[in-house]
């Protein structure tokens, strides 16, 4: 339970956003594809005193006294990572999804090795290469795409780019791709070329936890991930890797890239990564695919357009060319229907990336408020007649309506205490 009325007593302003974006929450369906709603555990945790606790280092080799009780968090959390993900290794440290894969470039990379990784409109992530991040900027990135004729990822461009390129590292995986990665075309492809391979898991990871999505450790030399979207912990990332790169891993997030771990967060992650060892939780993974491909289906029907025509993870990505709408007026109108997704670029999008051809829906939150197949089709019903209305506000205000009792049947299971 959140427990509210000290914050209030200390800070009002603040705690009027706080409780205005629970309502929001609570009063609203969320289908960002990489948003999820954290344990009352996990945010016992990432609220706990170990906020309060400087720790640099690794455990048993800190810079700071008074670290035997996070030693014992930290050791927790890199077990139990090693455990659910079958690894040999694992740094809990980084503090997001985007310094984990910045941790593997200072690694294993020099400044001007090639990377070649998915291109962002293609299903890629700002952080594998985009020019105006730090990966794009001191790196030389090659891009691979899809196949305009399916959307899926052209293994056969994969390797001629590698053997044309020779790149130092290639890299799987990516924010808005939404069917299964073949790891073992993407290890063959990089050994052919003596580059290593990192998999970006961070928007699967929690189904390959709860084993309804192949795993990428087997084949890959770093796995990088988020720890909320599919896992459902806090906000953070980690890394996975083969012992023999442990070594340079470790230091290259530590003191490479960041000094003091969040303790507190680290916990949290402890937390998550043992909730994802239960039965429980393979059953919620399973409910999220499931449930993604109730949605798929089900706006199919109603005549959507869907790249690369459905989904086989969490997310389905939809074109809306076809209804000549944009992304963001789309993001918007559901918005104000009580529905949250995000607007997304496309394959061979023509609009910009403010504006996009393109949403991206997912199902891991409504998952954890334990919404199920026919609840989906529903909600995918209401989608669709919204994007289809033409801005109509009485059809938009009528669903906000239904959306509204509707989740009052799903309640989030994190209630503020006054």
């Amino acid at each position: 339970m959140l427990d509210i009325k000290t914050l209030r007593n200390v800070d009002p302003e603040v705690t009027a956003a706080v409780e205005a974006e629970y309502a929001r929450q609570t009063g609203t369906l969320e289908m960002i594809a990489s948003e999820n709603f954290a344990s009352p555990a996990v945010l016992a945790a990432q609220g706990s005193v170990l906020t309060n606790k400087y720790a640099e280092g690794y455990p048993g080799k800190r810079h700071y006294g008074g670290c035997e009780h996070v030693d014992a968090v930290e050791t927790l959390a890199i077990e139990r990572a090693k455990k659910l993900f079958a690894a040999e290794h694992a740094n809990v440290q980084p503090h997001s999804g985007t310094n984990a894969n910045i941790a593997v470039y200072f690694a294993a990379l020099e400044a001007g090795d090639t990377i070649l990784s998915m291109s962002l409109n293609t299903g890629g992530h700002l952080s594998h290469g985009l020019k105006h991040n730090y990966s794009g900027r001191y790196f030389h990135v090659v891009h691979y795409g899809v196949l305009r004729e399916t959307e899926t990822i052209d293994y056969d461009e994969v390797a001629r780019l590698a053997r044309e390129n020779r790149p130092r590292l290639i890299i799987a995986g990516g924010s808005s791709y939404p069917r299964r990665i073949d790891f073992a075309r993407f290890r063959a492809a990089a050994d052919s070329v003596g580059a290593l391979l990192m998999v970006d898991m961070a928007h699967f990871g929690g189904l390959v936890a709860g084993g309804v999505h192949p795993s990428p450790v087997p084949y890959a030399d770093y796995v990088t991930s988020t720890t909320h979207k599919t896992l459902r912990g806090p906000r953070s990332g980690f890394v996975l890797c083969r012992e023999s790169l442990a070594k340079s891993l470790d230091r290259a997030v530590f003191p490479g890239l960041q000094g003091g771990p969040f303790m507190h967060v680290i916990a949290a992650k402890a937390v998550a990564f043992r909730e994802a060892m239960t039965d429980g939780f393979k059953a919620y993974a399973r409910q999220i695919v499931a449930n993604a491909h109730a949605l798929a289906e089900e706006l199919l029907a109603q005549g959507l357009r869907l790249v690369s025509g459905g989904t086989d993870t969490h997310l389905v990505l939809v074109d809306l060319t076809p209804l000549a709408l944009t992304g963001i007026v789309a993001e918007k109108a559901l918005e104000r229907a009580g529905i949250t997704a995000n607007h997304n670029v496309i394959p061979f999008d023509e609009q910009k990336p403010t504006v996009t051809s393109g949403i991206r829906i997912g199902t891991p939150a409504l998952t954890t408020r334990g919404v199920k197949e026919a609840d989906m089709r529903t909600i995918a019903r209401w989608i669709a007649a919204v994007l289809k209305s033409g801005g109509d506000e009485a059809l938009i205000q009528k669903t906000r309506a239904q959306v509204v009792e509707f989740c009052k049947q799903f309640p989030y299971h994190v209630p503020v205490k006054a």
